[in-house]
């Protein structure tokens, strides 16, 4: 038996090469077998947005279905407008009867104005004629009387007519305030794309009845991804923010594609090694995650393993 383990290094030592580099062969290989050509795994990932009602209503165009990519302010679904729609017209109304209602101020106030006018000017011939001595007194306080009635009764008036139209001013910007309320309700009707991305669920489907706050679909932008990767505190200290490295999607079948990677964000503590990953120290228990961007080129998908070689 012994004999047998042995007759492949008699072999190669009648081929010529040296007893002694035979020895070290199988040392050489396991050790060119057993480095890695990572330091950390993961897998890669995006930043998923849902897409939520913002209005109540029933569903009446939802054209999306998953896969699709859609483009940021792109128009996707139609919840009903009609509610919203007479209520502003109701309120348009509402608007032109306290417009009907505004005092003309000037045009009110223009008799007062003239009476007052015609009674200055009696005071006025009345205090000639008392200094020539051709009125009695009596005459002259008589229209000085009329003249601070007449001051009163404009004033009053002023008054009056000022607080008329400062109710109906107010009303008016009630009415466009609440105009204004339902302009942005019958914009929040129209369901958009909040940025670029593909759709990744299709929660709901037309014709439906949605609540505010009720899950339309969900959407990514794939066109960049993360590697959520994990690394030993001894890789920690090697590691920092901005820091460019390797990134290898791998497709199975020993097919991999390289990407250059940027490390955008580091985790503060520390968490157990999850069983889905190898790190550079298989016996670290505790490891720390580190997310790494890259331009995507199309092939990475979300869940696909990944490496990393800082």
């Amino acid at each position: 038996m012994e004999k047998k383990k042995y007759q492949w290094v008699k072999d190669m030592a009648k081929g010529g090469l040296p007893f002694c580099l035979i020895a070290f062969l199988p040392f050489i290989n396991s050790c060119s077998k057993s480095e890695k050509e990572y330091d950390a795994t993961g897998t890669f990932e995006a930043t998923e947005t849902i897409v939520s009602a913002e209005q109540n209503g029933k569903l009446l165009t939802f054209t999306i279905s998953e896969g699709d990519s859609i483009r940021t302010g792109q128009e996707v679904g139609l919840i009903d407008t009609t509610q919203i729609g007479l209520k502003i017209k109701q309120a348009a109304a509402t608007k032109q009867v306290y417009l009907s209602q505004r005092p003309e101020m000037d045009k009110q106030i223009a008799a007062t104005r003239q009476q007052l006018a015609k009674a200055q000017t009696e005071q006025r011939r009345y205090q000639e004629l008392v200094a020539d001595g051709a009125a009695p007194r009596k005459m002259l306080d008589d229209a000085t009387n009329q003249v601070k009635v007449l001051k009163r009764q404009l004033d009053a008036q002023i008054s009056t007519l000022s607080t008329q139209l400062s109710t109906i001013n107010s009303q008016l910007s009630a009415v466009d305030v609440e105009v204004s309320q339902l302009r942005d309700q019958l914009q929040k009707c129209h369901i958009k794309a909040p940025q670029d991305g593909t759709v990744l669920e299709k929660y709901v489907e037309q014709g439906e009845f949605v609540t505010v706050g009720k899950p339309l679909f969900k959407m990514a932008d794939v066109s960049q991804m993360y590697i959520r990767a994990y690394v030993t505190s001894a890789q920690l200290q090697a590691v920092k923010v901005g820091q460019t490295v390797k990134v290898f999607a791998d497709y199975g079948n020993q097919q991999r594609n390289a990407y250059d990677g940027r490390v955008t964000w580091i985790s503060n503590r520390s968490e157990f090694t999850p069983k889905t990953i190898q790190t550079d120290d298989e016996r670290a228990d505790m490891v720390y995650a580190v997310k790494i961007l890259i331009k995507n080129d199309g092939y990475v998908k979300m869940g696909m393993y990944g490496e990393v070689k800082f």
